[in-house]
């Protein structure tokens, strides 16, 4: 897999405490939201409160998780992604997204990444990207690193375990944390 690019967005893939459980947000996306969100996209919360999908570079919760809702003929709907300009009853919708730093994800890289990227962070990569036949993401993290002393979007502490995938091969599949977090304060020197 590792040799061919096919991406999947953030998958989570274990939190320390084993419980890498998805929060469930009532009316997490307003209604008739225009932009269409697939599952395993990285996702920020904006100054309403409404899930949105997050941008390279900024702070955000973590990933999509899928949604439900009654549609306006009052048929409940339950979705692995937000499909744009949908409307829904009002107090009907339900988004659920993984928000906790201390998930860890697999996701795969736009190329080939070194064993030496470990602890280094990296920017997602293509993050509106997706099927929306699938309604999967295919977001990527970016093989540019962040390099000493710098913030990227997720930091990269190690190797996703599976028998195709190693490091240096062409797409390599990694795991990663949240690095800028919506959740988590950020702490000024004294």
């Amino acid at each position: 897999m590792s040799s061919t690019s096919a991406p999947f967005g953030l998958r989570p893939s274990f939190h320390p405490s084993g419980l890498d459980r998805a929060v469930a947000l009532p009316n997490g996306i307003a209604s008739a939201y225009n932009t269409g969100i697939l599952k395993g996209q990285p996702v920020a919360l904006d100054t309403n409160g409404n899930i949105i999908i997050a941008t390279a570079g900024s702070a955000y919760q973590g990933a999509f998780a899928g949604q439900e809702y009654t549609d306006l003929t009052g048929r409940r709907i339950v979705s692995n992604q937000w499909i744009a300009n949908t409307a829904y009853q009002t107090g009907s919708q339900v988004t659920y997204y993984y928000s906790d730093p201390n998930i860890v994800y697999d996701i795969q890289a736009n190329g080939s990444l070194a064993q030496t990227s470990i602890g280094d962070q990296a920017n997602f990569v293509s993050a509106t990207a997706g099927s929306t036949t699938t309604g999967l993401s295919q977001c990527m993290i970016s093989t540019s690193l962040a390099g000493s002393s710098a913030v990227g979007d997720m930091r990269i502490i190690g190797l996703t375990p599976a028998v195709d995938n190693a490091w240096g091969d062409a797409y390599t599949v990694v795991q990663v944390q949240v690095s800028r977090s919506q959740f988590v304060a950020t702490i000024n020197a004294i």
